[in-house]
């Protein structure tokens, strides 16, 4: 008896080539709806599905392979008793499945798309024939993915049958393709709901695609490998093109997403260089190559191997000063061709190209013991319409401006959070301190004279007033801070007595 092939898929991707080379194999080609098409115009010999089943498509396609004389044929375990069921009634056995799923994902990515075209391209028989092949993996192969239609020709040009190692392996790839359609079925039906304020779904689903194992972890002894979102977009880590250099660890990818964030946050050319996720610099300035100058100069000791991120395209000025000290990696929107020639002499620099910078996610995950948190993306931003001036003096314009820049840098610094600033670039940073006068001294050693007349911004509220004193001693003229603590007014009245402005915002900016 021929070994039967049936192919319905919604990427046809190879498809043609892949069936004709099961033909020259001696397979049986069965076909539905447009890849029956697909494969007729190719000139190969195709069997239309209702001629196997006898029943017409109807419910405008919705209801063509959901039959027994399918299904049996998949289902059925090749031993005596199914054989001989399928015999009495007519089935011919399914060898090999190659289907993929209507495209559900690329429909709800366009802009403007109904809910019931979303509907509409849900997917019904299709799943439930790769459910049935995987599950029946012992005897029958399933293909989802196209990049396996040469591995398969392969195994069955050589032994004329998959091996039970590659159809166990297809069969967990198959029910991996069924698990992320049916997540991004159920999250978009949740996002569309109507229902105020059901930000969190009762069942949160996250699916990803193994991008690359990696090297190890955060160190030699963890394994690591990284994984990109079902529907991650452009302009997002995950999505980023590595131009050259060595390959990428986990704490390179960690940091990569630190500098990439805190760059999208501006406007204007901006650079920030990153260690251990926190930024040692950050700065503004009318071209990317000053950014990047005055970001290293704000702590040329820490930027030392370091992580860079650029928000515009790196020209051959800045790519210059990328090569006057080690770093480790450079993520960008971009690359001019003049950069690539200039870095490509740091052949281990690893080089990043991530587009046009995405939207933040909309969700934060963190994983704890037994299982994990999902909260809102902190995607709050300066609002200095909203802040409110809590002091007598009022800061001069500049220090507004240098205050906006660093509570948008702030909200990047693990807590307790410090940043000290001028002239749009940070002079100190104090981070991750049990107590914020701790991280506060850190920040004003590391800006040092550079202090006087600088601003400094706080991620979180002053439980006391020595805060304020530290700043006052370095010359600090500017606070800003999201105040709220029950000792406030003893904040405001030393930076009263000392001549310092203060601005609360509202809101805090926690980063653990």
């Amino acid at each position: 008896m021929l070994k039967r092939a049936l192919i319905s898929v919604s990427d046809k991707t190879g498809v043609t080539g892949f069936a004709a080379g099961l033909v020259l194999l001696g397979w049986q080609i069965v076909s539905t709806g447009g890849t029956f098409k697909a494969l007729q115009e190719a000139g190969l010999p195709v069997t239309y599905v209702t001629d196997i089943t006898g029943f017409p498509e109807i419910l405008d396609g919705r209801v063509k392979t959901l039959h027994p004389k399918v299904h049996g044929g998949i289902l059925a375990c090749r031993t005596p008793e199914h054989l001989l069921q399928l015999k009495e009634n007519g089935i011919q056995p399914v060898d090999l499945v190659v289907v993929n799923l209507y495209p559900f994902q690329a429909t709800i990515a366009r802009l403007g798309v109904s809910l019931e075209e979303a509907i509409e391209n849900i997917d019904i028989g299709g799943p439930a024939m790769v459910r049935a092949a995987a599950k029946n993996y012992r005897w029958v192969g399933v293909v989802v993915n196209p990049d396996r239609y040469g591995q398969v020709l392969e195994e069955l040009a050589a032994n004329e049958t998959l091996s039970p190692e590659l159809r166990f392996n297809l069969a967990m790839e198959a029910f991996a393709h069924t698990a992320a359609y049916d997540s991004a079925i159920s999250g978009y039906l949740h996002a569309v709901s109507s229902r105020p304020g059901d930000l969190f779904p009762g069942t949160f689903n996250l699916t990803g695609v193994k991008v690359q194992d990696l090297r190890y972890g955060e160190n030699p002894h963890q394994r690591a490998a990284f994984y990109r979102e079902e529907q991650a977009g452009p302009g997002t880590l995950a999505m980023a093109e590595k131009l050259q250099g060595k390959e990428l660890s986990f704490n390179n990818i960690v940091d990569l997403d630190a500098a990439w964030s805190l760059v999208r946050e501006f406007t204007r050319p901006a650079a920030a260089i990153i260690k251990h996720t926190n930024p040692c610099g950050t700065a503004l300035a009318a071209s990317l190559q000053a950014a990047y100058r005055k970001a290293l100069q704000a702590d040329p000791v820490s930027a030392f191997g370091g992580i860079v991120g650029l928000n515009r395209p790196v020209d051959a000025p800045c790519a210059e000063e990328l090569t006057k000290i080690f770093l480790e990696a450079v993520i960008a929107p971009s690359f001019e061709p003049e950069a690539l020639e200039i870095l490509r002499h740091k052949e281990n620099l690893r080089l990043l190209a991530a587009g046009d910078a995405a939207a933040a996610s909309s969700f934060d995950l963190k994983k704890v013991s037994g299982g994990f948190l999902v909260q809102e993306a902190d995607s709050q931003t300066a609002l200095p319409g909203q802040w409110r001036v809590v002091t007598r003096r009022y800061p001069a314009q500049e220090e507004f401006d240098d205050l906006a820049f660093a509570w948008q840098v702030v909200k990047h610094v693990k807590s307790n959070a410090i940043v000290v600033a001028r002239e749009s670039a940070t002079l100190g940073v104090g981070a991750g301190q049990m107590n914020r006068v701790g991280s506060a001294r850190i920040a004003l050693e590391q800006a040092g004279e550079a202090a006087k007349g600088a601003v400094l911004a706080s991620d979180a509220f002053f439980p006391f007033a020595d805060t304020v004193e530290e700043a006052a001693r370095a010359g600090i003229k500017a606070i800003i801070q999201p105040g709220g603590s029950l000792r406030d007014q003893e904040s405001i009245e030393a930076c009263d007595r000392l001549g310092i402005a203060m601005v609360f915002t509202g809101y805090r900016h926690f980063k653990h």
